[in-house]
């Protein structure tokens, strides 16, 4: 994707289901590469990936460090934390656009995550997503430029609407190829409260932009 270029998204049958959005929800629609682009934001080494290869089945993602508590009721999230690297967010509702595309944050506030109302709550049953700019067209960073230095063991703090937050502790964090990205894994529906934190990332190139996505995989253990 050439600088400043926004691709379309389909809109996503329901959420959570097996496959529910295709890599251009972030790579294509979101995370636009910066036309002053120079360097790359960090990307998860090996030891960051799951410890087995295969995909876990839906309803049964590889459980996070720690006991995994009561899910909530479903709450628009309002801010999103991740104190290990200084992201602290404000939370805007992404919804559908006429055409069935799925409208990105604000380009213009670096600062904002973005979460798909259409889905899961950050802390109710299933997977809810979370996506965020890597850059902006100025070059500038976005809010997620830092993602792929998350570690698992860190925590991603969600205030919500009925005054409650939601602490999920990191499992994995991995990054997919565009052209090989792993719908089911990333998108499937769970029986847990899982959040899912994307944004672009792999390789760059000035005419296509970001090659692929950069995704953490966390699981509710504590609220607050």
């Amino acid at each position: 994707m050439a600088p400043g270029q926004q691709d379309r998204v389909s809109a996503p049958p329901y959420i959570p289901s097996v496959k529910l959005l295709t890599w251009t929800l972030v790579a294509g629609t979101l995370l636009v590469a910066g036309a002053l682009h120079d360097g790359q934001p960090p990307q998860p080494s090996a030891g960051q990936a799951f410890s087995t290869p295969a995909a876990p089945t839906v309803g049964h993602t590889a459980r996070a460090a720690g006991s995994a508590v009561q899910p909530l009721r479903p709450s628009p999230p309002l801010r999103l934390r991740i104190p290990a690297i200084g992201v602290d967010a404000s939370v805007s509702k992404l919804d559908l656009d006429a055409a069935g595309a799925l409208q990105p944050p604000p380009a213009d506030t670096p600062s904002v995550a973005g979460w798909y109302g259409g889905g899961t709550s950050p802390g109710s049953v299933g997977t809810a997503v979370t996506t965020g700019h890597v850059d902006l067209p100025t070059g500038d960073p976005g809010v997620f430029y830092s993602l792929g230095s998350v570690t698992k063991g860190d925590t991603v703090e969600i205030d919500r609407a009925d005054r409650r937050t939601a602490v999920f502790t990191v499992d994995a964090v991995e990054v997919y190829d565009k052209e090989r990205f792993p719908d089911d894994k990333v998108y499937g529906g769970s029986d847990r409260a899982e959040l899912r934190v994307i944004t672009c990332g792999g390789g760059y190139t000035k005419n296509d932009g970001y090659q692929g996505n950069v995704v953490v995989y966390a699981t509710l253990t504590a609220v607050r």
